[in-house]
């Protein structure tokens, strides 16, 4: 009886609890609304980040020297010009599989296994790799082994030794990745929504196949590693060092290089993709990757500031228009966000991503295509301006929060062309964007009636069927991986 008692007398102050607070706020609030609203926001201090020393050669090779002497370590790296866009379409994968080969390999003096154990009993690290514009090779070691390290790294740089078996087990791995690539859905949604954009032969699409892996020879490495290093080398350093020792050193290493050779321009035409609806079916998965894609622009545009404000009110975070609709209020997707994107030296893409259950496939995409056609139609608010210019700035905070990072950035700029300051008039253009630039810039730009859709999913599942979106008929994706001929078979 006394339990039960208890028992009672707990459930009655539960209840009173309960109704205190839900009437307590009501109360509260009719005094004094959300009173963390009256919170000042300091202003942001100035962005002035620490630049790096730029020293030009003679021979056109540009150095960059970031004195850090927070922690008694030296990281340095070399970026040189030509990617995978340069490669031959019959031998794709060559720059993925030379990164690999290059470093495994090792040197005249020493193989790449030696390499790893001295590198190993030093903590110390060589790299080398390769992407769509560039290959690149990159050190790092606590400041007493620098100099060895250094050594090594540049022994590597201008004396590699391109192994046979190493590049057996480079294309091996090449050939795997290749095998299973159509595995997961949101690599395959990716990989190929960005060819609805650029087009099945675009050098910025090109796909490895079995039969280009196993083109690949021992003296195509050593080929492109002479080839491209007679192209404009950025060598930058940065760490604990002192800065008079370390230009000195770089200067008797560089210096003597013959004048550098540019690459040959790129001239690719870019258009819109064709409209419609395109479909791959994947069986095995019960959710749908949806692809909205449309052609992007370049950074040199001087509506990017405008831009990036529009994408940030569109797709950029919780806070975004997609995401607030989509997702929070009519719960169609796990995740939703994109934008108008913009590359440093040729167009980017303009992409939004859905990824929701099979069953809400339409449904959540109808609802991510209304909320882009909104855009030329819903007025953009003072609130929305205020958070997305807020977001990109304070994000500059956590991008080039170190000496590192703005080395890394001033590297990006050098390989580009762009001016020294980029960042700093990005920065300044984004705090004059006003609500006539975004509005300007989402009727210029946001063009729903030129936007391809993608959808990767169970087409068992979805339903109703992508017809339903009513915009043409529905164009099936072949991603079939094509086998290599047999040896005197034709192709």
């Amino acid at each position: 009886m006394k339990s039960r008692l208890l028992k009672e007398v707990s459930r009655a102050a539960l209840a009173a609890a309960v109704m205190g607070a839900v009437l307590i706020p009501v109360c509260a609030g009719a005094q004094e609304a959300k009173p963390w609203e009256k919170i000042p926001t300091p202003p942001l201090h100035a962005f002035k980040p620490q630049q790096p020393k730029r020293i030009e050669l003679k021979n056109g090779i540009v150095l960059f020297l970031q004195e850090d002497h927070e922690l008694p370590f030296v990281n340095g790296s070399v970026l040189i010009p030509g990617g995978s866009r340069d490669e031959q379409t019959a031998k794709a994968s060559l720059i993925n599989i030379y990164g690999q080969t290059w470093r495994t390999s090792g040197t005249e003096k020493l193989s790449g296994d030696a390499m790893d154990d001295l590198l190993e009993a030093k903590a110390a690290h060589i790299e080398t790799g390769g992407d769509v514009d560039s290959t690149a090779l990159s050190w790092d070691s606590l400041k007493g082994d620098a100099d060895q390290v250094y050594t090594l790294a540049m022994d590597l740089l201008f004396h590699p030794r391109f192994d046979a078996q190493k590049l057996e087990l480079a294309k091996q791995q090449e050939a795997t990745g290749i095998v299973r690539r159509n595995d997961d859905s949101g690599e395959i949604a990716g990989r190929e929504a960005a060819k609805l954009v650029y087009g099945v032969n675009s050098p910025y699409t090109r796909q490895p196949e079995l039969a280009t892996v196993g083109a690949i020879a021992l003296a195509d490495l050593g080929a492109w590693h002479d080839r491209s290093l007679k192209g404009k080398l950025i060598v930058s350093v940065s760490g604990d060092f002192d800065p008079a020792a370390m230009e000195a050193k770089l200067r008797a290493t560089f210096e003597p290089l013959p004048p550098v050779k540019p690459l040959p321009a790129h001239h690719e035409v870019f258009h819109d993709p064709t409209a419609g609806v395109y479909f791959i079916n994947k069986e095995d998965v019960n959710q749908s990757n949806v692809e909205i894609m449309g052609l992007g622009t370049d950074r040199r545009n001087p509506d990017v500031p405008a831009l990036a404000v529009m994408n940030n009110i569109l797709g950029g975070g919780f806070g975004s228009r997609l995401f607030q609709k989509v997702r929070t209020e009519l719960g169609l997707a796990y995740a939703v966000g994109g934008g108008y994107g913009y590359s440093y030296d040729h167009p980017g893409t303009f992409r939004v991503m859905v990824m929701t259950k099979s069953a809400s496939t339409v449904d959540a995409t109808a609802a991510a295509l209304k909320e882009l056609s909104s855009l030329t139609e819903q007025p953009f608010t003072d609130a929305e301006l205020k958070r997305a210019k807020e977001d990109i700035l304070n994000s500059f905070l956590f991008q080039y929060d170190t000496r590192a990072k703005v080395l890394a950035e001033s590297e990006r700029l050098e390989f580009y062309g762009y001016p020294a300051d980029y960042l700093e008039t990005y920065r300044a253009g984004i705090e004059k964007v006003t609500l006539a630039d975004v509005t300007a810039a989402a009727k210029k730009y946001i063009h729903p009636d030129k936007l391809a859709v993608l959808v990767v999913g169970n087409g068992a599942e979805i339903k109703p069927g992508l017809e339903e979106l009513k915009l043409g008929a529905v164009h099936p994706v072949d991603i079939t991986i094509p086998q290599p001929a047999a040896p005197g078979e034709k192709k």
